[in-house]
This record gives C-alpha cells, structure tokens and sequence, in this order.
C-alpha cells in the first residue's frame, strides 16, 4: 500500500453487501462505514494504550466533491463520487460509504469478493486540519478533517494498519514528550528519596 506522507490512513470497520429479493440478480452495491465517531485503540507503547476519536462534527467542512474506491489505496478507481457510482455521506454514526460496483469486469470481481467474504474492511485517506489530545485518557481527538481522499477495500484487517500509519508526528511527538514527563518524575522521585533518606542519616 503506498503511503503518502500528508495523508492518514484508517481501516476500522467491515463492510457488506446489498442483497435483493430476488437472489438470482446481483445488485452489485456495497455499504458500510469507513470510520464511525467511536474511540478506539491505535496502538500501545510503553504499556501505555493510545487512542483516537473522530469528532461528530469533524467532516462537517470536509472537501469530499472528489472521493474514489479503490483497493488497499492505489491501482485502479472502482467507483467515484463525481459519476454517481461512489456515494460518501455523514450520519449519527460516522462516514457512511455506498457504492455500485456493476459498471466494469474488474469492479463486479471485487464485488465477488467482498461477497464471498475474502475482503471485509474498509479503509479510508484523511487530512487533518485541527486536533487536540486529551492526556489523561491519551486520546487523540480529531476535530476538523480538511479532506477526505479515497475510501478502499483493504486486505489486511485494522490493526497492522493502524498500527503502520497512525504513527503520524502527533502521536511520534506525543509519546517523545511523555516519555521525558515519566523520566523527569522518576528524577524528581529519586531525588525525594536520597534527600529523605540524607535527612534520615543526619537525625541518627
């Protein structure tokens, strides 16, 4: 998967297909979410769980006039917002993706897969444009999204993915400046103690 260094990447949630009464034709569409307002788990470091929650109103001004689909981020464009065939939207629970993949061989295949049960996540390329962390429950927390890429079906589940990508430079300058907090507090302890334990000696 390539990565472009001024774009986020999330693969949080699995995705279906739109089955028709009638089973003998395919509708060929897939919905699902690519990210919901939940907070989940990122990654850990040092024992420490850090986190992310995407704001309710974080894609209330995001550029989304251009979104396609397509496969773990690159090669070809199975479906696009700007034909009809790709529809991205915000509801009470997150990013809601729909898409119509009957309009090429190589689409109605994904669609197959999908339905067979051999791609079952959904990921999406982000840019964030505000943001601030909450440092008692290590939470990142995404205010305002300036744009959103592409939405894509996704061979690996969510957390090698997360795992890889959301080591952005918050979280890197994050963990750089915890971890000098923890150390500075172990000095001061340290201190604490020798000056207790020097005042102890003295007394006796």
């Amino acid at each position: 998967m390539p990565v472009c260094k001024d774009r986020e990447y999330r693969a949080l949630v699995s995705f279906g297909v739109e089955k028709k009464e009638d089973e003998k034709e395919k509708s060929y569409k897939v919905s699902g979410y690519a990210s919901t307002f939940d907070t989940y788990t990122l990654f850990e470091v040092d024992g420490i769980e850090y986190k992310e929650r995407i704001d309710s109103h974080a894609f209330d001004n995001a550029d989304m006039s251009d979104v396609i689909m397509q496969y773990d981020h690159a090669g070809r464009v199975f479906a696009r917002t700007s034909n009809g065939t790709l529809s991205v939207s915000v509801d009470e629970r997150g990013l809601k993706v729909e898409a119509d993949l009957s309009t090429t061989e190589a689409s109605r295949e994904l669609y197959d897969e999908i339905a067979s049960g051999l791609v079952i996540k959904m990921s999406f390329a982000f840019k964030v444009s505000e943001e601030h962390y909450d440092s008692n429950s290590h939470t990142r927390v995404v205010d305002k999204i300036s744009k959103v890429y592409d939405v894509s079906a996704v061979s690996i589940p969510a957390n090698p993915d997360t795992e890889i990508f959301a080591r952005s430079a918050f979280f890197d300058g994050v963990i750089k400046r915890e971890r000098a907090e923890r150390l500075e507090q172990k000095r001061k302890e340290n201190e604490k103690r020798k000056l207790k334990l020097k005042l102890h000696l003295m007394e006796v």
